[in-house]
Formats: structure tokens, C-alpha cells, sequence
């Protein structure tokens, strides 16, 4: 009964440490698993974009221009009838998925599919359009606002936004076209004040939005960008391979070693049961034959 006892809290140690580190561990698998999906969405919209000839592509970017240059009449739409929204919902929808393009921000190393709308199912795993600002083609008289969250487990998103500055810059790929902003002003707004997002007829914006303090959530964080020229060596982020980062390397080592580790402690108990056993039964024979020694 007690060798029982022993084997099942060694094996209870054991899963209950492995349990402990598969916990630890599924931000950073699901992060990774996040990153391939994002890196497979933005490939596709690249092969669906490379399979429109000039003609297609430069229809549908003066479609979306032209909304554009509707809104910095009539100002931000928060409010769509149901027509506005369908036609909102069809421009820059070259892959039929609602993705219309991506944004590249190097200096938190992410690259996130955009959508149309702020949905849920959108912001789950990528960021959104906020419906009725600027499309995101650029142009003076625009201001595209894209929104995404913060400390999701399964998904940095934008989590590190915060550590931009005034002076960074980030690139938007709509269709074959790279537009590169630079960060001028950053604020923390009551998600009812909006006035930080309306057009303003002499410039070219796109304001990053997401939620703040850090877990609360009760505010909103606006991180504005002006258009300015692509820098040197600008281009089109390719997502058909996947980097893999350092931390993943030690995840896929860390985890073979602490299976190891538990299976090594198990078998160790084993044999120390074994020596324990063995000891007794030799310690017992030893004061047996003591004992029929003293009786002759």
C-alpha cells in the first residue's frame, strides 16, 4: 500500500508539472499558430491581388478613391444604411474574404490582415476597418482608423503599440501599392470621444486604435500617422514562409526536456523503491538468521 501510495504522488508531480507547463506554454503555441494563419491570409490576398490584370486593379483602387472622396465631403459615416453598408462591404474585396489589404509595423515586428468592420470574429485574430472612416488607399482628404486588441492570449495583435514614438513609421499594402506613415501624435481618448478620427481636408492619415490602460480597457489608445515618401528599399512584405523566432525554438526544446525530466524522475523512483525492497528483504533475512543463531 505505501509503495502505491509513493508511485501515484510521483506520477501526480509529474502531470501536475506538465499540466503547469502546457499552461505556460499556450500563449506562445497559439501566438505561433496565429502567425501562420495571418502569414496564409496575407499570401492569399497577394496571389488574388497578382491575378487581377491593370485594368481590374486600377478599377477597383478608383472605386475605392471615389468613396473616399465622397466621405471627405459628407464627413464620417458612424451611421450606414443598409445600401451604405453593402457597398462599403464590396470595395477592395478582391479576394472575396473582406480582407482589403494589410499593415506592416516593423518596430513591434507584426504583420495583420485588415477587414472590414470591427467584429468580433474579426478581431479575434486580426485587425479591423473602422466602418465609415477613409478607405485605406491614401490620398489627401483621408483618414483611415484601423482598430485591434490588446493582450488576447492566443494573439499578440497590437499588444505592443504602446512602445511607438513620434518618428516611427509603419506601411499599408492595399493591392500592389505600399503606403508608409509616419507617427505624429499619440493619445489616450474616452472610447466616445472621436473627434481625433474625422478628415481633415489638407492631410493624409491613418490612426491605429486600440484599447488602454494595458488589461482595463477603459480607455482608447489613437497612434496618427501622415503619409509620407517610402522609405529606401520599401516593399511588399511576402507572406509565404513563416520566420521562426527564437522563443519558439526553445518552446520545442523545453518541452521534449521536461517530459524527459518527468519520465527520469518516475524511473528514478522506481529504482529506489527497488534498492528499498532489497535493503529490507536483506535486513530482515539478516535478523532472521541472527535470531535462529541465538536459539541454538
Amino acid at each position: 500500500m505505501r509503495r502505491r501510495t509513493y508511485n501515484l504522488v510521483t506520477v501526480a508531480l509529474v502531470v501536475a508539472g506538465l499540466v503547469g507547463v502546457g499552461m505556460a506554454l499556450y500563449p506562445v503555441i497559439a501566438d505561433w499558430w496565429n502567425n501562420i494563419h495571418q502569414s496564409q491570409l496575407i499570401a492569399d490576398y497577394d496571389q488574388a491581388v497578382s491575378n487581377l490584370d491593370p485594368r481590374q486593379n486600377e478599377e477597383v483602387f478608383a472605386a475605392a478613391e471615389a468613396y473616399n472622396a465622397r466621405l471627405a465631403k459628407s464627413g464620417v459615416l458612424w451611421r450606414m444604411t443598409e445600401e451604405e453598408a453593402r457597398e462599403y462591404n464590396s470595395l477592395l474585396d478582391v479576394a472575396g474574404t473582406g480582407l482589403m489589404g494589410y499593415v506592416d509595423i516593423p518596430k513591434i515586428d507584426v504583420t495583420l490582415p485588415i477587414y472590414h468592420g470591427t467584429s468580433n470574429d474579426v478581431l479575434v485574430s486580426a485587425i479591423g476597418h473602422i466602418a465609415g472612416t477613409s478607405l485605406p488607399v491614401g490620398g489627401v482628404g483621408t483618414h483611415c482608423s484601423v482598430s485591434g486588441h490588446r493582450g488576447l492570449a492566443n494573439a499578440r495583435l497590437l499588444s505592443d503599440v504602446g512602445m511607438l514614438g513620434v518618428g516611427d513609421t509603419f506601411t499599408v499594402t492595399v493591392l500592389d501599392r505600399v503606403l508608409t506613415y509616419e507617427v505624429d501624435q499619440i493619445r489616450t481618448v474616452l472610447p466616445t470621444e472621436l473627434d481625433d478620427l474625422v478628415i481633415d481636408p489638407q492631410q493624409d492619415y491613418v490612426t491605429l486604435v486600440t484599447c488602454t490602460p494595458y488589461g482595463v480597457n477603459s480607455h482608447r489608445l489613437l497612434i496618427r500617422g501622415h503619409r509620407v515618401d517610402n522609405l529606401p528599399g520599401t516593399v511588399k512584405v511576402l507572406a509565404d514562409a513563416v520566420q521562426v523566432r527564437p522563443y519558439l525554438v526553445a518552446v520545442t526544446l523545453a518541452v521534449p526536456a521536461v517530459v524527459l525530466f518527468g519520465v527520469s524522475v518516475f524511473l528514478g523512483t522506481e529504482r529506489d523503491l527497488r534498492y528499498q525492497r532489497r535493503w529490507k528483504a536483506a535486513r530482515e533475512g539478516l535478523r532472521e538468521r541472527m535470531r535462529r543463531r541465538s536459539d541454538e
